[in-house]
């Protein structure tokens, strides 16, 4: 059959392929070399803190790696840039956002975001992502949903893995804090992981903790058991839209019922409810004038620099206690005690508690 579709004058068919060009490089070797010379290249901490005073946004991620390294080598040097940034620090206004999964969260901190800037504001987005407790990962994909957000020049968006954190953040989001705001964010927002009882660690690092509810998700009135009530200084009800809004004004409603059952709060402000959408952006000025508003009554009062100054001894305390724990199983004679205590706990032979006891005498005695 091949040959009928070959004419007498053993010219070649249609069916015969002709060498063709060779496709060129995709990356230019040039650009290669010059990435891996950059990357070898390790900045100095000195470089690193200029950097973040200048507002690089480069040498911002970079020391933002580095205060996030478990490597023992990185903590010096992520220090000397923290000590460095710290008289540059605490000249912003610090958001906590919260709430259950699938509540809008990252579309409202985009449309929220979105609306700072505008006003001339630089907004520094802290996301943190749940880390699998399997795999031990996070997908890190609050850039991509805040699409819009992550384009404007005068917003910064991280995303961090939660790690074996409690609370809602990353190990490092207090620190990491001050780097942002050294490198000129006077907003910065803080995204949890979600809502919860050990909520407390968001709010032990933000000035205003605002709770994000939707209607129609169960009883409103739930909300009551949560100490997470007790910590919000607003509520917003998203996804307040469409065929959802009389819904959301009834949970609005609800939600201010149950805040009167709660005490006073020590700032002398108290917790606001209201209704928005971030797809309309119905609503979300109202959000950033509660917050305006929240500030300009716990600055003439003082509470917030009282606020501050706990946060900041909290946080001192919590840097001990992981100091301590890491200091702990990184020891080898108790990492050596510890491996004979799991065994004799797992076979019954000893309790828990009584194993626990002799690890920490042979820590004590070391």
């Amino acid at each position: 059959m091949i040959e009928a579709l070959t004419n007498n004058t053993n010219k070649p068919s249609a069916l015969h392929e002709k060498s063709g060009v060779n496709a060129p490089d995709s990356v230019s070797a040039t650009v290669v070399k010059n990435i891996q010379h950059f990357r070898k290249k390790q900045p100095s901490a000195d470089e690193l803190t200029k950097g973040i005073l200048a507002s690089n946004i480069t040498a911002l991620s970079r020391s933002i790696t580095l205060v996030e390294s478990t490597n023992i080598q990185h903590l010096a040097k992520a220090n000397s840039i923290i000590n460095a940034c710290l008289p540059h620090a605490n000249k912003s206004i610090r958001i906590g956002i919260t709430g259950v999964p699938g509540v809008g969260k990252s579309t409202f901190i985009e449309a929220f975001g979105k609306h700072l800037t505008s006003l001339g504001k630089k907004v520094a987005v802290l996301a943190v992502d749940p880390s699998s407790s399997i795999s031990h990962g996070s997908i890190l994909g609050d850039k991509t949903r805040m699409e819009e957000l992550v384009k404007d020049p005068n917003a910064f968006i991280r995303p961090s893995a939660s790690g074996d954190t409690l609370g809602g953040v990353a190990r490092k989001t207090r620190e990491t804090i001050t780097l942002c705001e050294a490198a000129g964010f006077d907003t910065i927002i803080i995204e949890t992981v979600g809502v919860g009882q050990s909520e407390t660690a968001v709010h032990s690092m933000v000035d205003f903790f605002l709770l994000l509810k939707i209607a129609g998700a169960g009883d409103e009135l739930q909300g009551i058991k949560r100490g997470i009530m007790e910590m919000a200084d607003a509520i917003v009800i998203n996804k307040a839209d469409g065929d959802n809004i009389k819904k959301a004004k009834l949970a609005k409603t609800e939600f201010n019922r149950a805040l009167h059952l709660f005490p006073a709060k020590k700032s002398g402000w108290t917790a606001t409810t209201s209704t928005c959408s971030a797809i309309t952006q119905e609503g979300i000025p109202e959000v950033w004038n509660t917050i305006t508003d929240f500030m300009q009554l716990t600055s003439a009062n003082n509470y917030f620099n009282i606020k501050r100054t706990q946060q900041n001894e909290y946080w001192m305390l919590e840097t001990i206690n992981a100091a301590l724990k890491l200091h702990f199983y990184g020891n080898p004679e108790v990492e050596s005690v510890l491996i004979e205590t799991k065994k004799a706990v797992q076979e019954a032979i000893l309790s828990p508690f009584a194993a626990a006891q002799i690890v920490l005498e042979k820590y004590f005695k070391k």
